[in-house]
């Protein structure tokens, strides 16, 4: 259950905002050498967990802004009698407008501001921000707001001695031979068979083709194609009707395709699928003793094996139990608290849920374009699908933020320092190395997750098994 709090969850903008900062700096956007600019804030609390940011930055620093916008885009801009690159800004705001600059301007000015806006509000920002421009001018300030989400305040309820139903961990006598029937099933040899027809289990080259009211359709055919018989891969009945079939001898199958079948034109309608059954091949198990046994395990005889699966069904049992409780005991707290979400808060979750799962599938070499053509879903629909998924993780993490708040509970220097170590292993880099790298915001966001950790360790520990 840890996990979802090890999630890219953003309680506090100060980490984005930098890190949009640094990434404007690279491009030598930023407004000066360093980045020190003058500005203020004011912090205005609007309904519903939200505010809105004035920030103000001062004539000065725009103007430097505006003339990084100009060095930045004078190579682009071409007037007769000048070089590309050599036109006075004043000739080209003369010919295009004082506004030329402004928009190049403020993507310089406001992820820097925002960032020090953040570093100084007060207040838990947790959304990114509605940026709104209401002041762009020559020669005055320059004005913009920020809208964003504010942590909403935890009203718990009970979360001492939640009730669960107890969960039977005990490995079944069928369980634990279901386990070993299907690592016979994983270690099965397939032979050639030739003297007999088809039967269920059986593995088939078949070539096929379907027809409807005698025409053949498209995608119909298929030839030299493997099919296990009892598998489910083929049309409801479809493979029943193979069972008893002889080489190279065409049977007839008649089927319905089923009313939510994909090809829509195929939904619902009866087919005829012509079908020569061209090799047979039959799954042959190895025989259940111990030369088995010592084959797929460390153990000498059946006997020592079947003990062997019987623990580990076990304790995946246990592991299944203790994720299950600790969800029940999750849901049961958040049914007795009270929080409103801002939904500004919501969206940034799910944008970052989206990014993650762009970011994971990617490294299986798919891009989420790619995703969304095999799935044929479109990005508003996936978006929307994570919305459950991010409303739960929120208000996972504000139940326990507030239990550990409740609790008093705290984070050693030592827990802190086993994490760390924890954290270096996994990576597999020095410690030493590891503690360089984590900065001030990130070592606040590993204490507090180890404090939310405590906070479900002791809301578990005291529930109460019914």
């Amino acid at each position: 259950m840890l996990l979802v709090f090890r999630e890219n969850l953003c309680y506090n903008a100060k980490l984005k905002c930098n890190a949009q900062a640094e990434k404007a700096g690279e491009g030598g956007s930023q407004i000066d050498e360093g980045g020190t600019y003058n500005m203020s804030l004011q912090v205005e609390n609007l309904e519903k967990n939200m505010a809105k940011l004035t920030i103000e930055v001062s004539a000065e620093d725009l103007e430097k802004a505006i003339q990084n916008a100009y060095k930045k885009q004078k190579n682009r801009i071409a007037i007769p009698g000048f070089r590309k690159g050599k036109v006075p800004r004043k000739m080209i705001e003369q010919m295009y407008g004082k506004e030329v600059f402004f928009e190049e301007a403020a993507n310089i000015v406001i992820p820097s501001a925002y960032a020090k806006a953040v570093d100084e509000c007060t207040e838990d920002i947790v959304s990114q921000p509605t940026i709104d421009i209401v002041q762009l001018e020559v020669g005055k300030p320059f004005i913009f707001t920020a809208e964003v989400a504010l942590k909403p305040e935890v009203t718990l309820g009970q979360y001492k001695g939640i009730e669960v139903d107890k969960a039977d961990i005990t490995a079944t006598d069928k369980e634990v031979e279901d386990a070993i029937e299907k690592e016979r099933e994983n270690n099965a040899r397939t032979i050639t068979v030739d003297d007999r027809p088809v039967q269920d289990g059986d593995v088939v080259v078949l070539d096929f083709e379907g027809f409807m009211d005698g025409v053949a359709f498209e995608g119909g055919k298929g030839e030299n194609h493997s099919l296990t018989i009892g598998s489910g891969a083929f049309i409801p009945g479809f493979e029943d009707q193979l069972i008893g079939a002889e080489i190279d001898k065409e049977v007839e199958v008649n089927v319905t395709f089923p009313e939510n079948y994909q090809e829509a034109s195929l939904a619902g309608k009866p087919a005829v699928f012509q079908c020569t059954v061209k090799e047979i091949k039959e799954k042959q198990l190895p025989d259940l003793d111990d030369e088995f046994a010592s084959e797929v395990s460390e153990f000498d005889t059946l006997a020592e094996y079947r003990e062997d699966v019987r623990k580990n069904l076990t304790e995946k049992k246990e592991e299944e139990a203790k994720s299950a409780k600790e969800e029940k005991v999750i849901d049961a707290i958040i049914a007795e608290a009270q929080m409103e979400i801002p939904e500004a808060m919501l969206t940034t979750q799910q944008r970052q849920m989206a990014d993650d799962f762009a970011r994971r599938i990617q490294m299986q070499g798919i891009s989420i374009d790619q995703y969304f053509q095999f799935t044929g879903l479109t990005k508003e629909a996936f978006f929307e699908q994570l919305k459950p998924q991010a409303e739960q993780r929120i208000k996972s993490r504000l139940v326990l933020e507030a239990v550990a708040k409740a609790e008093n509970f705290e984070v050693s220097e030592e827990e802190y320092t086993d994490e760390i170590k924890r954290m270096a292993e996994a990576y597999r880099m020095e410690e030493d190395k590891l503690t360089e790298m984590i900065s001030d915001f990130e070592e606040k966001a590993i204490r507090e997750d180890l404090c939310i950790k405590k906070a479900l360790d002791f809301a578990v520990e005291n529930a109460v098994e019914v």
